[in-house]
């Protein structure tokens, strides 16, 4: 299916020229640009035109999972009849493995995996091995070791009709899919057996996979687009089984790679001795034996993925298969926030190579581990050949990429908002007393329905000021790193629905977010200069403010920083050209207005209630079950319905 973008808009302002340029330019082989486009210019509409005129997949990569989310469901609005998936960590929680040989502290691994994020992961690596009209979402999480696409393929499972294959062998081959019974508790990655039927619900949740045996041949393979209530239909071709996990390998595979981590083990072994390390070597080999041993058993074991390199059969320093991998080699980048982006992929894999190592020499792992690893800079750079950086504030890194590539002309602009709206009024005004100058500011802005963003340089003293605000009347929340993933959209979605009055922060409320109903952006101990008071980051975090007819930002300061000064003077220069284009097109300035889009991931039925209204509407939420059905996203169809049946049983 071909890229098809359903909006009721049309590109305007200066929308029509940078996608021109931006496509035009991407034709005829550029590998670097730049979209600066000033907060509410409507960037992601943009992007949106790019990829249908184009119509290459594409990955979009932004600098944090809050941002992600809210991408995510902007194209799924943009491209509703194509595939458009969500990719981030998958954890809620996550202690590395870890040795500090200063305090002889080893820490091991710990984490807890959000089974909703990694069944999302899986759908999005098996619609790209499926499909090309796809659009990815992610977070710098994209660029870590996921497995070889080819063997991710190759070790999937087909069946069709009168296929030849026994039960017993089907069950065993389901197994080294990693798969796993379980005939009381079926949940995404299972299966179970009632007599000649086998059922499974594959590992993205979305749908149940039944096949009937007659003796040693497949009867009939059926599948059930609803889990819950599952109505089965008939497969006449073959149907295609991916793993449940992603370093799976051929049974054969298998054993050479087995072969390879017992050479390695001898040859380490060796060189800890030599060295006089006995107690490193006896730890190495008892874990290393421990883990092949699973593998052997179960082709998996925990840690798996320090053995990837064997799995994969790479060489030394080999770079890692990634999600990029899986992409098409026409396939598009665009670099969301890039200023931060970029940052993030050059220091991903130093850090983890100083972890890595100092667990190695010690007899934590094999040598081979390190390999298990992010992308380096340059890998990254040599897998993205198709670039387009994305920011209201691009850095200097990206900006210099384009300059060589064409010069001035792959750095587009995209100033003007269609809206007319303007920068944000700036006041800056004194230390003392910044709390309660803020308290004022937001009690009369509750008088307008309007909504405010407070922004601390801690998140202790986020949390504070939270409580602070909470205890006077104030209905808060804050929102930083250590909230949940899937919490976090639903944190904003309050915001803009008024069940909160201020959200505080500390720098989750900066790039990106769109929040049409914040008209005030109070930034607290603003002439602190350093990484979260410099330019770049004030000019982004006074553009939440830049959505709202009546924008205003505060600055509490005792003085004009630096970066105070060039944030204020490029707040300028924007508001000069949006008030030029005002005046020649003869534009009132007017607020944007943005539908508030429901966030249902990972929700349980109950939980999904105020988008709906009260119980009399149940007509709406049927309606909205049927377009969701229509649009096959079958998980929230699921979930509405179960809604319906929960206020039906009420009434």
């Amino acid at each position: 299916m071909d890229f098809r973008l359903v909006s009721k808009f049309k590109p305007t302002g200066d929308q029509p020229q940078a996608i021109e340029k931006l496509a035009a330019n991407i034709q005829k082989g550029a590998k670097d640009m730049v979209l600066l486009g000033v907060t509410g210019s409507g960037k992601t509409f943009t992007i949106s035109n790019v990829i249908e005129k184009l119509q290459r997949p594409a990955l979009v990569i932004s600098p944090n999972k809050t941002l992600a989310a809210q991408l995510y469901q902007e194209f799924k609005e943009f491209f509703p009849n194509n595939g458009v998936h969500y990719f981030v960590s998958y954890y809620d929680y996550y202690q590395p493995e870890a040795y500090i040989s200063k305090t002889d502290t080893y820490i091991e691994k710990d984490s807890k995996i959000n089974e909703t994020i990694d069944r999302l992961r899986h759908e999005a690596v098996q619609d790209l091995i499926s499909r090309k009209d796809i659009i990815v979402v992610a977070s710098i999480s994209c660029i870590y070791n996921i497995g070889n696409p080819e063997e991710y393929q190759k070790v999937s499972l087909r069946v069709s009709p009168g296929q030849r294959a026994t039960r017993k062998d089907f069950l065993r081959s389901l197994t080294q899919l990693q798969y796993v019974r379980n005939d009381v508790e079926f949940a995404p990655g299972s299966f179970r057996v009632r007599g000649n039927i086998v059922e499974i619900f594959l590992v993205t949740g979305k749908e149940l996979v039944r096949i009937e045996f007659d003796g040693d041949h497949i009867e009939s393979v059926s599948t059930a687009q609803d889990p819950l209530s599952p109505i089965y239909k008939l497969k006449t071709t073959n149907y295609r089984l991916f793993p449940a996990k992603f370093w799976v390998a051929a049974e054969d595979k298998l054993k050479i790679a087995l072969q390879n981590i017992r050479a390695e083990l001898e040859e380490r072994l060796a060189e800890l001795k030599k060295q006089g390390k006995l107690p490193e070597a006896s730890r190495l080999e008892q874990r290393t034996n421990y883990d092949m041993e699973m593998i052997e058993e179960t082709g998996y074991c925990h840690g798996i993925e320090n053995y990837s390199r064997h799995l994969d059969f790479r060489e030394t320093d080999q770079a890692p298969f990634t999600l990029l991998d899986y992409f098409p080699k026409d396939f598009l980048v665009f670099l969301d926030e890039s200023h931060l982006t970029f940052s993030q992929a050059r220091a991903m894999s130093v850090q983890d190579k100083v972890r890595k190592t100092s667990l190695v020499e010690h007899g934590f792992r094999l040598p081979s581990a390190i390999d298990n690893r992010p992308l380096t800079f340059r890998e990254f750079l040599e897998k993205t050949p198709k670039r387009i950086s994305v920011s209201a504030t691009p850095g200097e890194f990206e900006q210099d990429l384009a300059l060589k590539e064409g010069g001035r002309d792959f750095i587009i602009e995209q100033l003007v908002r269609p809206t007319g709206l303007l920068e944000p009024e700036i006041q800056v005004r004194p230390l003392k007393n910044q709390m309660q100058d803020v308290l004022r500011e937001i009690q009369a802005l509750k008088k307008h329905g309007r909504r405010a963003l407070v922004v601390a340089l801690t998140k202790r003293l986020a949390e504070d000021i939270a409580e602070f605000l909470s205890e006077r009347g104030v209905k808060t929340h804050w929102l930083h790193s250590e909230v949940k993933t899937l919490d976090r959209p639903s944190i904003l979605q309050d915001l803009r629905k008024g069940t909160v009055d201020a959200l505080v922060g500390v720098n989750l409320l900066r790039e990106g977010l769109d929040l049409p109903e914040v008209s005030l952006v109070a930034i607290l101990d603003a002439d602190k200069e350093g990484f979260l008071r410099n330019a770049t980051m004030l000019i982004q975090t006074m553009g939440r403010a830049a959505r709202h007819e009546y924008g205003k930002v505060i600055l509490y300061a005792d003085k004009e920083t630096t970066s105070m000064k060039n944030a204020l003077a490029e707040i300028a220069r924007r508001r000069r050209i949006q008030e030029a284009y005002n005046t020649q097109h003869g534009i009132v300035p007017s607020a944007i207005v943005k539908d508030i889009r429901e966030w249902t991931v990972g929700k349980k039925p109950e939980e999904i209630s105020i988008e709906f209204g009260p119980l009399q509407d149940i007509a709406i939420l049927e309606k909205e079950m049927k377009t969701a059905a229509k649009n096959l996203d079958f998980e929230r169809a699921a979930t509405i319905r179960d809604l319906i049946k929960n206020r039906k049983r009420d009434t």
